[in-house]
Parts: structure tokens; C-alpha cells; sequence
């Protein structure tokens, strides 16, 4: 390098205007209180958009991930437009934020079922937002659309689960803030329902060839399975019973009330039904081969408690035939009468069989 060449060095000195910072300080000594209700306003519209804006949102966004259980629903008292109930239900939340729920009115409705239409509106208590919360509602409900709430009899019959929403407006008190927010608590559960009665059983039948002073010439004891949650107070209900298509009589259960359980369910049971049709089965294969064992089917006909109709479950019965295998063959065995394959053709029980078959059933 010689000795004329040179090192250029650029340096940049900030330096500070004297002048215009003085006027800086001069106009915030003079204005400080111009900025002082700025920042005021900048923080009272920050808070302002954390409580009205952001509060809610969170509140909502916790009540949306809380989880909701039914455990238990009692249906008593039932008449012809109203019915008690009560639910016991379980709240679930992660408990991370402090708030109280008001109470509010929560209608339910079948949730795969458009349009949703409430079948029954409940009015569940206040809340609060800890973990977990227990939840008992009991009170007598009107009926206010006849035709949904039997569509949920209905669905609960013939389902092996259906889902139920419950859905309210209602309003949250977040700790350390005066205002309540309104929030949407909404709900779908799904519950186990009564898959059609699968399983019905029938013990302890006694089948007669002279009906009885009430008409009746068949009794039994009937175990009905109830898989749902659901307790039901039903009452008196009556059921077309059919043998091969054809309808031969009417089968009576009386004062069903009817528990979750598979075996818990047991009623007496008594039954006008025509003869002619079920000997002439008993000498029919299979039914001369397995020992008389005959399928009938029931479907609901009536419903009355306390002396009222009750149409929600009657409808709902109908909807649907039940198979029932009855031994009516070992009933039979039990009279000394026994029906071989090809009907008892002119043995000598057959006139008097012939003549029982031929009695009139009298009405219930």
C-alpha cells in the first residue's frame, strides 16, 4: 500500500435536535393532562373490550366444553296432559374460571329429528362452574305438544340409543364482576333407549279350556327388560296379541311401573285370547316338534292410569309388534292334552277341545 492511499471511515453521530426536544418537553409540561386522559381512554377501552367482548366469549367457550351426563329420569304422576319428572344430571367442567349460572328454563328435543320441536321444557336450578357439579331437577310438566313428546316415547321404544338436546338462554356472573353475560347452554346427550322391548319373557303361564268370570283363559307372570335410564310409571296397558298374522285376543298387564334393569321388571298378566287358531298351531311343525313353544306378537292397543288414557305410551306401543315365545305345548301337557304333529284328528280329546276353542272371549 503506498504511502498516498488512505483509509476512508463513515461515522454517524446521532445527535439530538436541542431545540426541537425542548419543544417537546415544553409541550408535554404544558399538555400532560391532554395525555394523561388519553392514555385513561386507551386503558378504559382495553378493559372495556376484556369484560364486554373478551369475558363472554370465554365464559361461553367454557360453558360449550363442559360436559353434561343424564344419570336418571323418573317419570311419574302420568296423565292424560301432564307428568312429573324428575332428572338427575352431572355437570363436568376443568373449574378454571369462577363464575355462578343463573337458573334457567332448558327445552329438550330430539336431536336427529328436524325440525327440532321440545317434547318437554325443565327448569334446571343455578349453577357454578367447579368441577363438578350434581344437578337434580324434579317438577310436574304440562304437555305442551302432545304429538313430539309421544315421538320420543316412541324413539326411546324402538332405539338402542337416541340423543336428546337440552338448550337454554341464561346468564353467567364472572368472580370480581358486577355484570351477568348471557350465554347459550346447549347439550346432547346420548341415552340408551329401550330397544323394543327385545327379550320380553313370559313364566309361570297357565293356559284354561273355560275362561274364567272375567273371560280371561290364559295367566302368566311377564319379565319386561328396560335398558334405558328412564323409570316409567305406566299403568294398565292392553296389547293385540296376533299368531301368524292373525289377531286372536287381548293380553292385559296391569300396574306397570317399569325400572332400568333387565330382570327387575316383573307383572302378573292375563289374557282373553281364541283357542281354535292356537291348537291348530300346536299340531303344526315346528311347533309339534319343539315341545309347543309358539311365537306370538304383541302391539299396544290402550294405556290407562288412574282412570286416564294415557295416548303418549298407547301410540308408542303401537308403533311396534313385540314377539313373545310362550310353551303353550307344556300348558297344554299340564291338562293331560297333547296335541301330536297333524292336530289330534278324531281322538277322543278332541271334541271337548273343539268345544273350548269355540267359547267367546267376553270384553275387559
Amino acid at each position: 500500500m503506498s504511502g498516498d492511499d488512505k483509509v476512508s471511515v463513515s461515522q454517524t453521530e446521532n445527535v439530538y435536535d436541542k431545540p426541537r426536544r425542548g419543544k417537546i418537553v415544553n409541550h408535554c409540561k404544558r399538555f400532560w393532562w391532554v395525555h394523561l386522559i388519553v392514555c385513561i381512554c386507551v386503558i378504559v377501552l382495553a378493559v372495556c373490550l376484556v369484560i364486554f367482548v373478551g369475558v363472554p366469549k370465554i365464559a361461553q367457550s367454557k360453558l360449550d366444553a363442559a360436559d353434561l351426563s343424564i344419570d336418571g329420569i323418573v317419570v311419574t304422576n302420568t296423565q292424560s296432559q301432564n307428568f312429573s319428572m324428575a332428572i338427575n344430571s352431572t355437570i363436568r367442567t376443568d373449574g378454571s374460571v369462577h363464575a355462578n349460572i343463573d337458573g334457567f328454563v332448558g327445552d329438550m328435543y330430539l336431536e336427529d329429528l328436524q325440525p327440532h320441536t321440545p317434547f318437554a321444557s325443565i327448569t334446571f336450578p343455578a349453577t357454578t362452574s367447579e368441577a363438578l357439579q350434581v344437578v337434580n331437577v324434579s317438577q310436574f310438566i304440562p304437555i305442551e305438544n302432545m304429538a313430539a313428546f309421544t315421538t320420543f316415547n316412541t324413539w326411546l321404544q324402538n332405539n338402542d340409543s337416541l340423543r336428546v338436546t337440552v338448550s337454554g338462554n341464561t346468564y353467567v356472573h364472572v368472580s370480581g364482576i358486577s355484570k351477568a353475560f348471557p350465554v347459550t347452554f346447549i347439550k346432547t346427550v346420548t341415552m340408551p333407549g329401550l330397544r323394543g322391548f327385545n327379550g320380553t319373557t313370559v313364566t309361570d303361564s297357565a293356559i284354561s279350556l273355560t275362561p274364567d268370570a272375567n273371560g280371561d283363559n290364559f295367566k302368566g307372570f311377564v319379565t319386561i327388560p328396560n335398558y334405558s335410564i328412564v323409570t316409567f310409571e305406566i299403568g294398565n296397558a292392553s296389547f293385540h296379541n296376533y299368531l301368524l298374522g292373525e289377531e286372536i285376543g287381548t293380553v292385559y298387564v296391569d300396574n306397570i311401573v317399569l325400572r332400568p334393569g333387565i330382570a327387575v321388571n316383573n307383572f302378573s298378566m292375563h289374557a282373553n285370547i281364541s283357542q281354535g287358531p292356537v291348537l291348530t298351531a300346536l299340531g303344526d311343525k315346528p311347533y309339534c316338534q319343539n315341545g309347543g313353544v309358539i311365537p306370538f306378537q304383541l302391539r299396544g292397543k290402550t294405556v290407562v292410569n288412574h282412570g286416564q288414557p294415557l295416548s303418549y305410551y298407547a301410540d308408542a306401543l303401537a308403533t311396534a309388534n313385540q314377539t313373545v315365545e310362550l310353551p303353550i305345548g307344556g300348558d297344554l301337557k299340564a291338562l293331560n292334552l297333547v296335541i301330536p304333529c297333524g292336530g289330534l284328528g278324531g281322538s277322543s280329546s278332541s271334541s271337548s277341545t273343539s268345544s273350548a276353542a269355540s267359547s267367546s272371549s267376553t270384553s275387559h
